[in-house]
């Protein structure tokens, strides 16, 4: 099989799907592997590294886009991109399909067999290619929420560890998921009084347990989530839904009523945002001031440490990527069902429940697809 890696062209996206040594795994299995010039020199990875693995590097992306039967991608693929779609070809990587209809309707449209990273499942309902870039995030919601802090960004001036004979700051992490369960051992390591809202009593026992008791851990239910927000100088969120959009947990309302200057990080802005004020940012520009409250909406965090969320990422993907580069599709997604929860268009129909019912668009089961 032909893979094809090319260079993101999303906003400040730095990462690229697969490092030199991914390639190498690739070409070692007897697939040709064309990778776009400069498609890693965001991440500090050299065409020549490329090279030396045994991908063919070519110097366009219509090229590497025409040519492969696997497209392998950081994120969703990008208006500019919409021509390069075509019927049959395989597309593996991040797409949060139920936050971007114009993205839904173009792989529908031009029949392409999309695999998202994101809703690829374990039988314990864990997200293995999405935990990376999970962790990631949440380790870095607390770092640029503490930068969002800072007056000069509009924030309270709020040290969030606080200083000797003054109180530390105050952090809320909606979702105790591998995100937020990130961002609370930063906000607790720093210093912060930090509180963590989940539905899964097991989840928040998890994290007190880990955390040696130093975080409060609330059922999540609208009392709590009000109290909570409210009272915080620092909201989290990081729920999830796999596949679907997430829930709005954070009404207008309550963000009126946070205390001016708090700030909110919605790592879930890749699904829609868990905030009723939360709209897309980008590095460039990542904050933005709502109802008098610092919102930082970045869709795409961990590129701002490329070459780390680049290793990670394909530490993750590879050998799913290797899975359906060796067996072919559909039998790759038979033999695994895991990978077959990836699966979320085909032949122009949905093949994922959370994207069907976002759009209201009619779904075909997967298992029809691939003949289980």
């Amino acid at each position: 099989m032909i893979i094809g890696v090319p260079k993101e062209i999303k906003t400040e996206e730095n990462r690229v799907a697969v490092t030199p040594t991914g390639v190498a795994g690739f070409i070692s299995r007897n697939h040709k592997v064309l990778v776009e010039k400069g498609a890693g020199s965001g991440s500090v990875l050299s065409d020549r590294a490329y090279e030396r693995a045994g991908a063919t590097l070519v110097e366009s992306a219509k090229t590497v886009w025409e040519q492969s039967d696997l497209i392998m991608k950081v994120k969703e693929p990008q208006t500019a991109e919409f021509p390069l779609l075509r019927p049959g070809l395989i597309l593996f990587t991040y797409l949060h399909l139920a936050a971007d209809e114009a993205v839904t309707r173009a792989l529908l449209d031009r029949k392409v067999t999309a695999i998202a990273y994101e809703t690829i499942q374990l039988e314990d309902g864990s997200l293995p290619l999405l935990t990376p870039m999970s962790e990631i995030a949440g380790r870095l919601s607390i770092q640029v929420g503490a930068w969002s802090l800072q007056a000069e960004n509009g924030g309270r001036g709020i040290l969030l560890g606080g200083a000797s004979g003054v109180r530390p700051g105050k952090v809320a992490i909606l979702g105790a998921g591998i995100a937020g369960t990130a961002a609370c051992q930063v906000a607790t390591g720093m210093g912060a009084y930090v509180s963590i809202l989940d539905v899964n009593p097991a989840k928040l026992r998890y994290v007190r347990d880990m955390l040696g008791g130093h975080v409060t851990t609330l059922m999540s239910n609208r009392a709590n989530v009000e109290e909570e927000v409210v009272d915080a100088d620092l909201v989290i969120g990081s729920v999830l839904i796999p596949g679907a959009k997430a829930p709005k947990l954070i009404s207008r309302s309550l963000v009126a009523r946070m205390k001016p200057g708090a700030a909110l990080v919605d790592i879930a802005i890749d699904q829609g945002g868990c905030a009723e004020t939360s709209r897309p940012t980008t590095h460039r520009q990542p904050i933005y001031s709502e109802e008098e409250v610092v919102h930082y909406c970045v869709t795409n965090m961990p590129a701002i440490v490329p070459h780390t969320s680049t290793y990670a990422l394909t530490n993750a993907t590879l050998s799913y990527g290797l899975e359906i580069a060796n067996r072919g599709f559909p039998q790759a997604l038979a033999r695994n069902k895991t990978l077959a929860k990836g699966l979320n268009t085909f032949a122009g129909k949905v093949t994922h429940e959370g994207v069907a019912a976002a759009f209201k668009l009619p779904l075909i089961p997967r298992e029809e697809v691939i003949g289980v």
